[in-house]
């Protein structure tokens, strides 16, 4: 699908540059060149579609479906669902969840908004494509929106809400349900230009992770020797999955920014579980994350809620590398 793209920098590198193929200056910018192509591409074209489907789900028509109708456990799938059409990192995403809890949306299926919105989105969605191909992508996403099912599920059980901050339980005792919005009756037609605007602003913000991104990946694809991580992580060490977790937390970004990353590791020999399990552990939870959370939940709260999500990721890992 993307072989001409490998041609072009191929053509690019090795004949109009002229870098010899093989050096490793050669491989890193054409690991550069390849992915950068790529990525951008796809998630332009992946973001124009969840575009379209974000135009008919807009926030406060969720907020308000999700805080008045009885679904049977459903409303956390939908939850999760509308985290992957939003594209928002961990930090973006707590003002929403604040918004959540503000509609009076159970604090379980609030969660289940938290977890998978920067887990599995467009951007995640396109950069994995284009990394690990569309298999794999769907099994990630499948498990992504699970995390958050599940994740959300299991908290709301716990009847966290009087961890959460005085500001917040205030919030909720007060809660009362907007109105809907007039829905927009436009055609989808009329909608593009705003769709296809917000695309682009949607690259233009993330284009710099994206580019560090790869950046980062290309040194390592082209300069660290081939079984460097193999020697320290591989499936043979029981604790490399949660380790990588770990390691994940105080090490921020984005799904831009750290995808192109986990593929030099996969490359290098980290088994697919173990990279994806500290993707998510970079993009899930952070310490920027924790620091935004601490104005609607105690420390406490934050406490449970980091490790549960962990040990779920930490599953998630494990999975991943017996079926991949």
């Amino acid at each position: 699908m993307f072989n001409w793209l490998q041609h072009f920098a191929d053509w690019l590198i090795y004949s109009l540059a002229g870098i010899a193929k093989g050096s490793k200056a050669g491989d890193a910018l054409n690991f550069f060149v390849y992915d950068t192509l790529k990525i951008f591409l796809l998630l332009f074209f992946i973001t124009i579609i969840m575009g379209i489907i974000n135009s008919y789900f807009p926030v406060e028509k969720v907020r308000n479906f999700l805080s008045r109708k009885k679904m049977y456990g459903l409303e956390y799938l939908f939850a999760s669902f509308f985290g992957v059409i939003t594209p928002f990192c961990s930090c973006s995403s707590v003002p929403l969840f604040i918004g959540f809890v503000r509609g009076g949306i159970p604090l379980g299926i609030t969660f289940s908004y938290l977890i998978t919105a920067p887990l599995v989105n467009e951007v995640a969605i396109a950069i994995f494509a284009g990394t690990f191909g569309f298999k794999t992508t769907a099994i990630y996403v499948i498990s992504g929106i699970s995390l958050g099912v599940i994740g959300g599920y299991t908290l709301g059980k716990l009847k966290l809400e009087k961890l959460l901050t005085p500001w917040v339980q205030g919030i909720l005792s007060n809660a009362q349900s907007e109105d809907l919005l007039e829905e927009d009756k436009s055609t989808l037609l009329k909608r593009m230009p705003a769709i296809i605007k917000e695309a682009i602003n949607i690259i233009k913000g993330i284009a710099i992770y994206i580019i560090i991104g790869i950046a980062v990946g290309g040194l390592m694809h082209g300069y660290l020797p081939t079984g460097f991580f193999e020697h320290y992580i591989n499936k043979k060490q029981w604790f490399a999955v949660p380790l990588s977790v770990i390691m994940g937390v105080p090490m921020y970004s984005n799904a831009a920014g750290v995808i192109p990353v986990v593929q030099v590791l996969v490359a290098k020999g980290v088994p697919l579980g173990t990279a994806i399990a500290f993707m998510m552990g970079v993009v899930g939870l952070s310490l920027p994350e924790a620091m935004l959370l601490k104005k609607v939940m105690t420390w406490k709260l934050i406490a449970i809620y980091f490790g549960t999500i962990a040990f779920f990721m930490i599953l998630s890992g494990y999975l991943f590398n017996v079926i991949l």
